[in-house]
C-alpha cells in the first residue's frame, strides 16, 4: 500500500482568506506598514467581563470534560437566547455547542450527506462552504446571484436548481462576504421551498448581531414549525463578542439530528473547551451594550467607507446592510495594466495592491465573485481610510 495522502484531503482548496492574512502578516512582522482588510474577526477585545468569567471558572476547577453537546448550563443560556431575541422555543436537548460555528457547521454536513448529495449555495459565498460539503461527500449548487440584487439570488434561480438530490440549501444573513440581509418574504419562499420538496436548511445566522440601519434579523426558523423542524440554526460567540479565538459555536436543530450530530462530535473532538464554555454562558447572559457599542463603530466606518469608495473613479460598492464587509466592485479597472502586468482577475488586483501599496484585500474569485475584492472594516477608522488612500493612489496609476 503507498502511503499518500487520501483524495479526499487533496481535493480540498486552501482557504484565500487565511492566506491572504497570513501573507499580511508575515510583511507586518518585516516591518513593512500593511494596512489589512483580509481579516474576518472584529478588531476589538473581548469583553472585560467575559475575560473575568473564565478567571472564575479556572478558579472554580472547571477544567474537566463536560458532556460532548456541552454543559446543560449553556445550552439553556443559549435555549433563553433564542427565545428572547428570535421567539424560537428550544430545549437543551436541541442544542449541540461545538468549537466554533465552522466545527458546527462540518459537523451538519457530515450528519446530513450521503455521496452525490447536493447543497444549494447562494453566491458570492463563504470559502468554506462548498469545501465543507465536499468534505462530506456532497455536491456544492451554486446559485448566483447579482449587485443588482444586492447578492441575493432571484426567487426564479434558486427553485431552478432544486433536484431530487437536493439535500439543503445554506442561507447567511448577513452575510460574508457581501454584507447583504435576506427579507421576511425572501426567506419565506424558501421556507416554503423547503417544506414542499423537502429540504434542510442551513441557517448560518454568526453575523446576527452586526445589522444596520435600525433593521432587524429575521431567522427563518422564525416563520413556521414545519420550517422549523428543517432548519439548523448556526450561531456562535466570535463575532457579537469578539470572542473568535475562544472557539464557541452552537447549532439549534431538530432533536433526532442533534442526537446524531452529538454521537459524531463525541468521536471527533469531545467536548467544546470547558472554560470557554462557562465564559460563553456568562456573555449571553449578561449587558448587551458592549455589542451595541461594537455595531456602532462597525456602521461608522461602513458608511466612511462607502462613501470613499464610490468616489473613487474605477471602482465601487453597494452599501452593506450587515456583517462587516465590502465588496469592492473593480470591474471598472478589469484589463488595465500596472507597472506593465495586466488586471486579469481580482487575484491580480489583490496581488499588486498587497506588493505595491501594502494594502491586504481578499480576492473575490475566493467567494464565486470575480470582478469583485472583499475588504473587511473590522479594522480601525484611521486605518480603514488610509487603506482608501492607497487603493485611490493605486486606482490612479492603472493604464
Amino acid at each position: 500500500m503507498a502511503l499518500t495522502i487520501s483524495h479526499r484531503c487533496q481535493n480540498i482548496a486552501p482557504s484565500p482568506t487565511l492566506a491572504i492574512d497570513a501573507r499580511a502578516k508575515e510583511m507586518k512582522a518585516a516591518g513593512v506598514d500593511v494596512i489589512g482588510f483580509g481579516a474576518g474577526e472584529p478588531d476589538f477585545p473581548t469583553p472585560t467581563y467575559i475575560c473575568d468569567a473564565a478567571k472564575e471558572a479556572l478558579d472554580k476547577g472547571m477544567t474537566r470534560y463536560t458532556p460532548a453537546a456541552g454543559t446543560v448550563a449553556l445550552r439553556q443560556a443559549i435555549c433563553d437566547k433564542l427565545e428572547r431575541d428570535n421567539h424560537l422555543h428550544y430545549t437543551p436537548s436541541d442544542i449541540i455547542v461545538s468549537s466554533g460555528a465552522k466545527h458546527s457547521l462540518y459537523t451538519i454536513f457530515q450528519c446530513i450527506l450521503d455521496p452525490g448529495d447536493e447543497v444549494l449555495i447562494p453566491t458570492p459565498c463563504w470559502v468554506s462552504y462548498p469545501e465543507m460539503v465536499r468534505m462530506a461527500g456532497g455536491v456544492p449548487v451554486f446559485i448566483p446571484s447579482d449587485e443588482r440584487n444586492n447578492f441575493i439570488p432571484t426567487s426564479h434561480d434558486i427553485a431552478a436548481r432544486v433536484t431530487r438530490r437536493t439535500k439543503a440549501i445554506i442561507l447567511t444573513s448577513p452575510s460574508n462576504p457581501n454584507g447583504s440581509v435576506w427579507s421576511r418574504e425572501q426567506l419565506q419562499f424558501v421556507a416554503d421551498l423547503a417544506v414542499s420538496h423537502p429540504f434542510y436548511v442551513v441557517s448560518d445566522e454568526i453575523y446576527e448581531k452586526l445589522i444596520y440601519d435600525g433593521q432587524k434579523h429575521v431567522s427563518i426558523a422564525e416563520l413556521g414549525e414545519a420550517i422549523k423542524n428543517q432548519t439548523f440554526v448556526v450561531n456562535g460567540m466570535s463575532k457579537a463578542y469578539a470572542m473568535t479565538g475562544w472557539r464557541i459555536g452552537y447549532v439549534a436543530g431538530p432533536r433526532v439530528e442533534i442526537c446524531a450530530m452529538t454521537s459524531f462530535q463525541s468521536h471527533a473532538t469531545s467536548n467544546a473547551n470547558s472554560i470557554a464554555q462557562y465564559a460563553a454562558m456568562k456573555a449571553l447572559q449578561g449587558d448587551p451594550q458592549c455589542v451595541t457599542d461594537m455595531v456602532a463603530q462597525f456602521e461608522a466606518r461602513r458608511n466612511a467607507m462607502v462613501e470613499k469608495i464610490n468616489s473613487i473613479p474605477g471602482v465601487s460598492c453597494m452599501k452593506p446592510q450587515g456583517a462587516f464587509y465590502i465588496m469592492l466592485n473593480i470591474t471598472g479597472v478589469m484589463g488595465k495594466t500596472y507597472n506593465g502586468r495586466v488586471i486579469d482577475s481580482s487575484q491580480t488586483f489583490a496581488e499588486l495592491l498587497l506588493a505595491d501599496k501594502h494594502v491586504a484585500v481578499v480576492p473575490g474569485n475566493a467567494f464565486e465573485a470575480e470582478g469583485f475584492c472583499r475588504l473587511s472594516y473590522a479594522v480601525a477608522m484611521e486605518s480603514c481610510m488610509e487603506g482608501l488612500r492607497r487603493i485611490e493612489e493605486f486606482v490612479s496609476e492603472l493604464k
